[in-house]
């Protein structure tokens, strides 16, 4: 069976040598030195490993059952479940004023990972809450705050977000769900919602979901959609449950992956809401619920990607299997480990190259939303708005690679379900298609982030990286970081460049090569994480401070990066440049 340990040594080496954050300006941070970070990451990983990793394989197996309009979840989650809540870690990040513990949200981030890693399916339950919890905090009356977020925060009320529907999923303006208002100010929901996750369980006393529908007057497209809160049970003036709202589950899905969670269809016949936020403004309302849903979707990529590799390293170091070839080096036994082997080796460097990175881009973002949200920083928020689609997309294509990968060195024995390994692939694989699929975040990329702001946030980012180059290569120790990154970068100014003197004239060469950009800037992200990483660890060593082993070794992983991964910028420019005729020359009817 799979095991899993939370990477403390990683995430601290992050916090406190990369960013550096108990002496960041950040209001908050100031409190998170080393031994505090420490004691809430270490507690995490405690539960993680003990409670939430075993029920990963039994939430695979068992799955949820509907019965009799209620969804039973896998056994052992509930359990799990309630000592998430009464252990305040879905109150983590959350306002004081409604009873969070208002920690950073990249402390929530951090703690995220770790709950991800041990078992995605049943942290989605949590996760999915606190995005409804966030649309409410920020679009939401002082009544309606004060009646859910409570409950939100503690999870007595779980949340969801109910967007797709079974003829539209990616284009909302084909949306039906009806809104008609009463006369006291509520309105009557009707419609079908599918692939909803979390949207019906047996571990919340109520579900609180966030639905889009279409009131009248508000006109065609998705200029006409509106945001409404519809509670499972309607709740009384004294905020007691009361009865039972017109909405039901239709039928839970029977999907690859992230069994232990419900993906529902979800059935509205008149059931009761009321509006969050301002009539006919939903998408805007709702974007700042899928633009939380989607760090968090990328920090899911690497997240199993991290478990997989941890499990793909054990079998590699036990699992005996041919000779070294330049000797034997477990000459006593009959056979060595894999590990020796050099494809063993890359393929394992793969892995933990890009869990690392991710890693520190996932943080780094996070430090970026706390940088907006808590000083009002407005370059710190477009900042992180034109990395959303990139951590999202990018790091979910790569995080299912490498799940792949890790199952790879399990050979015959991770394709045989007894062994947990496949579980991971299986379960990676959503993270590409939901909260808007990868293709989808590659054109929001090039079609609307490059340009937002008169592109302020992407020259903004041209110029840190050339900040970061310019300071690192004096140092001799840094040439492999700061040379390659400085190549990596004009590869992708020359790919912005190329969508700039083409797009107009023909929009087909952009959009083209929207997912190469994509993963382009993925690794030049990447290649900025591994040059500030490797930065740090040197100072460290320089300093005599950590464990020497552990930051030698972090310089050797970036270099590897640097030097295997990087280049595939050349790859990507050159098929970027390469326009639209090779993907548009085929005529449809051709295929």
């Amino acid at each position: 069976m799979t095991r899993y340990n939370a990477p403390l040594k990683d995430m601290q080496f992050l916090l406190h040598d990369v960013l550096k954050i108990s002496s960041s300006d950040i209001p908050g941070y100031a409190d998170l030195d080393e031994g505090f970070t420490g004691a809430v990451l270490e507690e995490a990983g405690k539960l993680a490993r003990d409670v939430l990793e075993p029920l990963n394989a039994v939430g695979d197996r068992t799955g949820c059952v509907l019965e009799n309009g209620v969804v039973r979840t896998p056994p052992g989650f509930k359990a799990a479940f309630d000592q998430l809540r009464e252990g305040g870690w879905t109150a983590l990040d959350c306002d004081p004023d409604y009873g969070g513990q208002g920690l950073p949200y990249l402390m929530g981030t951090a703690v995220g990972e770790i709950m991800v890693s041990a078992n995605m399916a049943l942290n989605m339950y949590q996760g999915l809450t606190h995005g409804a919890y966030s649309a409410i905090h920020v679009h939401g009356t002082d009544a309606q705050k004060a009646i859910y977020l409570p409950n939100m925060i503690s999870c007595r009320w779980t949340g969801t977000m109910n967007l797709t529907e079974p003829h539209c999923g990616t284009d909302l303006g084909l949306m039906r769900t009806k809104a008609e208002p009463q006369g006291d100010g509520s309105y009557k929901i009707t419609g079908t919602k599918i692939f909803i996750s979390a949207g019906e369980h047996d571990m919340a006393e109520n579900i609180i979901h966030l639905v889009l529908a279409k009131a009248p007057g508000g006109g065609e497209g998705t200029k006409g959609i509106s945001l409404f809160i519809v509670p499972k049970f309607l709740v009384n003036d004294d905020g007691s449950l009361g009865t039972r709202n017109a909405v039901a589950v239709g039928k839970i899905e029977d999907k690859m992956g992230i069994h232990g969670n419900a993906t529902c269809v979800m059935n509205y016949d008149g059931a009761v809401g009321w509006l969050l936020g301002d009539l006919h403004k939903g998408m805007r309302a709702m974007f700042t619920m899928m633009n939380e849903a989607r760090l968090g979707v990328g920090l899911q990529g690497y997240a199993v990607a991290e478990a997989a590799y941890q499990n793909a390293l054990d079998y590699a170091r036990d699992r005996l299997q041919g000779r070294n070839v330049t000797g034997a080096k477990n000459p006593s036994g009959p056979a060595d480990p894999l590990i020796v082997h050099p494809d063993i080796r890359r393929n394992l460097m793969d892995q933990k190259s890009f869990v690392e990175g991710a890693r520190a881009l996932t943080f780094w973002a996070a430090n970026l939303i706390d940088r907006g949200h808590r000083m009002s920083d407005s370059a710190a928020e477009g900042l992180v708005s034109l990395m959303i689609p990139v951590i999202k997309g990018f790091q979910t294509d790569k995080g299912f690679d490498m799940a792949v990968q890790a199952q790879q060195i399990w050979g015959g024995h991770g394709y045989i379900e007894d062994n947990g390994v496949s579980q991971f692939v299986r379960d990676a694989r959503i993270a590409q298609i939901y909260e808007g699929a990868n293709g989808v975040q590659a054109m929001d990329l090039v079609g609307r982030k490059l340009a937002q702001d008169g592109g302020k946030h992407v020259m903004a980012f041209f110029e840190m990286v050339k900040v970061e180059v310019k300071a690192q290569e004096a140092d001799p120790r840094m040439a492999g970081f700061a040379g390659s990154l400085k190549v990596a970068s004009k590869q992708l100014q020359t790919a912005a460049m190329f969508f700039m003197n083409n797009a107009m004239k023909n929009p087909n060469a952009a959009l083209s090569g929207s997912y190469d950009f994509m993963h382009l800037m993925g690794h030049v992200c990447m290649g900025l994480m591994w040059t500030r990483m490797a930065h740090a660890a040197h100072v460290a060593l320089d300093e005599g401070r950590g464990d020497a082993d552990y930051l030698r070794n972090k310089i050797t992983t970036g270099r590897y990066y640097m030097s295997r991964h990087l280049p595939a910028c050349t790859m990507h420019l050159a098929r970027i440049e390469s326009g639209a005729e090779p993907v548009m020359a085929l005529a449809a009817e051709a295929f």
